[in-house]
This record gives structure tokens, C-alpha cells and sequence, in this order.
């Protein structure tokens, strides 16, 4: 049974990818702009300059053409020439990966740290003010708009209080003696970005968490592992807790599919050289292909983390592949 929820898992997993790569082809060729207008900033450029570009790029050929083009490229792993940077896309992403995955990574785990830990709390003690103030910061921090947030506390920490630089992943010019002060003074930069990102990642956390371990708190064999004298804590932290984790499975999984991608109006704002940030630049310029690569990625990264969920649920609750 659980081989062939695995190998059916695994089959729509595939077609999903499928699906995102035509959508990929698509979606960035009806965006408004044309990217000839990006590539030839000349205005005196000759029709023969312009007949030169489109033919170096693939835009003189038909849409077909290019879409099984498109198709061959992506299987062998090119995913085309930035319009900008004139460099392969994957030697454009690929420096992002990182600063994107320190950023996010680390923001994740605080928060799945912190916002499941105030869940516990205002489950536990529904109805008193802990459970009140918990549920009241988790829904003012899930409803916050990110890019408000981030200037904000660009604002507040970096220009008023000046504890914090004002972007950026390293202090620019500066000879750093050896690796340990270059560390903290990356770190120095890396903690308002993370703390920010956090802020907003605790709140969905906590009320997921909130609501799950509600509902498993009023199961039946919560009434009767207290029956049988068990202590609160051992109840909760033995029979509850387990079982309310299964729908923090699924949120952690997303936003873990998500690193890939970051955020783009956090790093937007604190100018922190993630994919995000080439992201929003990308977009400004029509550059297709460095967005392209991008969208493929980050939607690959989701799939794969959900796929591996739903792997990890018939393990953990085996109703799941029933």
C-alpha cells in the first residue's frame, strides 16, 4: 500500500512539473514590454543590429520553434542567456541561492521555533490572557504587509536608532582582516532582515498550531489518557502535541519550498543579495530568462517540499494513504 502512494505521489509530482515548465514558456511572454526594447537601449540602432540580436536570442524564430527550443534547452540543463548580465542564468542564480537560504533558513527556524511554542501556550490555556494576547499578536503579525513591516524596521533600527546598517549583506568597502570579522559583520546585517522575516512567519505558525492542538485536545483518548491519571504535561507532550503537528507539517513544508525563492519585498528592502532581490530587478528589466529561471525553480522547490509531506504523512499518520 504504501509503495503505490509513494509511486502515485510521485507520478503526479512529475506531471505537476510538466505543467509548470508550459506555464513557464507562457506566462513571461505575455507580460506587457518587449524585451528587443531592453536589449537595444541604442536609439540609432540599424535594423540589421536589431535583426543581429533577435536572431542571437532565438525571437526571430516562431513561437513553436521557440517553445520546443525552450523544451530541449531546459532538459540539458540550459536555462538561456540573461538579457542583462549576457552570462548563462544559471551563473546569474546561482551566487543568490545562498544569502537567500541564510536569510530564509534561519528566519524559519526561529519562527517554527517561536510560533509553535505560543501555539502550545494559547491552546493550553484557551480562554485566559495568555491565549487572548497570543491570539491577538499571531493575527496582527499574520496580517501585516511585508513590505510595511521591513521599512518600518529599516526605519526604526537602521536610520533612527542607527543599531543596524542599512542594508546590504556586507559593509561595502571595507578590507576585512580575517574570516571571523567578516562573520560578524555579515551577521551584523543578516539579524534585523531575519528578525523581520520571522516576525511575519510566527504568527501563521502559532495559529496553526493553535487551532490544531484545540481540536486534538478534545479527541477522546485526550479524556482518557487523563482518566488514567496521566500528568498534563506528559499528556500533552506525549499524546497532543504529536498529533497536532500533522497540519505544521504541511506549512512548514511550503515555506521550506519557499527558501529558494525568499522574499522578495524583505530583501527588496534591506537590499540583501538573494534571489528575491534579483527577482524584482529581473522584472523591472524584461529580463525572460533570468525570470524564467527563477519561477522554475522556486515552483520546483514547492513541489518537491510538499511532495516530500505527503511522503512524510503516511509515515507519520498511516489513515493518510487510506
Amino acid at each position: 500500500m504504501r509503495k503505490a502512494y509513494i509511486i502515485k505521489k510521485t507520478i503526479y509530482a512529475l506531471i505537476t512539473i510538466l505543467i509548470v515548465l508550459v506555464f513557464n514558456y507562457i506566462l513571461f511572454r505575455v507580460l506587457p514590454g518587449d524585451p528587443l526594447s531592453m536589449l537595444m537601449r541604442n536609439p540609432k540602432a540599424t535594423p540589421e543590429m536589431i535583426e543581429h540580436v533577435e536572431a542571437m536570442y532565438g525571437l526571430d524564430e516562431s513561437w513553436w520553434v521557440q517553445f520546443v527550443t525552450y523544451f530541449e534547452d531546459m532538459f540539458h540543463g540550459d536555462l538561456g542567456t540573461s538579457f542583462v548580465y549576457k552570462e548563462p542564468v544559471t551563473a546569474v542564480i546561482g551566487p543568490k541561492i545562498l544569502p537567500t537560504v541564510i536569510l530564509f533558513g534561519l528566519a524559519e527556524i526561529l519562527a517554527i521555533f517561536v510560533g509553535i511554542l505560543l501555539g502550545i501556550i494559547a491552546a493550553w490555556k484557551r480562554g485566559t490572557k495568555a491565549d487572548v494576547g497570543t491570539l491577538g499578536f499571531a493575527l496582527v503579525t499574520y496580517s501585516m504587509p511585508t513590505f510595511w513591516l521591513s521599512m518600518i524596521m529599516l526605519s526604526l533600527f537602521c536610520v533612527t536608532l542607527q543599531i543596524f546598517p542599512v542594508g546590504g549583506m556586507e559593509s561595502p568597502g571595507m578590507a576585512f582582516a580575517d574570516m571571523g570579522t567578516r562573520f560578524v559583520d555579515i551577521l551584523h546585517h543578516l539579524i534585523l532582515p531575519v528578525i523581520t522575516m520571522s516576525i511575519l512567519l510566527i504568527g501563521e505558525y502559532a495559529l496553526t498550531m493553535r487551532n490544531a492542538l484545540m481540536d486534538v485536545l478534545e479527541e477522546d483518548y485526550i479524556t482518557t489518557a487523563k482518566a488514567k491519571g496521566f500528568s498534563s504535561r506528559y499528556v500533552l507532550r506525549r499524546h497532543a502535541v504529536p498529533n497536532a503537528m500533522l497540519p505544521m507539517v504541511t506549512i512548514i513544508a511550503i515555506n521550506l519550498g519557499l527558501v529558494v525563492g525568499g522574499a522578495v519585498q524583505v530583501e527588496t528592502v534591506f537590499s540583501w543579495p538573494g534571489l528575491g532581490n534579483l527577482m524584482y530587478e529581473a522584472l523591472n528589466s524584461r529580463d525572460y530568462p533570468v525570470l524564467q529561471g527563477l519561477f522554475l525553480l522556486i515552483t520546483v522547490c514547492v513541489i518537491v517540499a510538499n511532495y516530500i509531506a505527503d511522503i512524510t504523512y503516511s509515515y507519520i499518520d498511516p489513515r493518510v494513504k487510506e
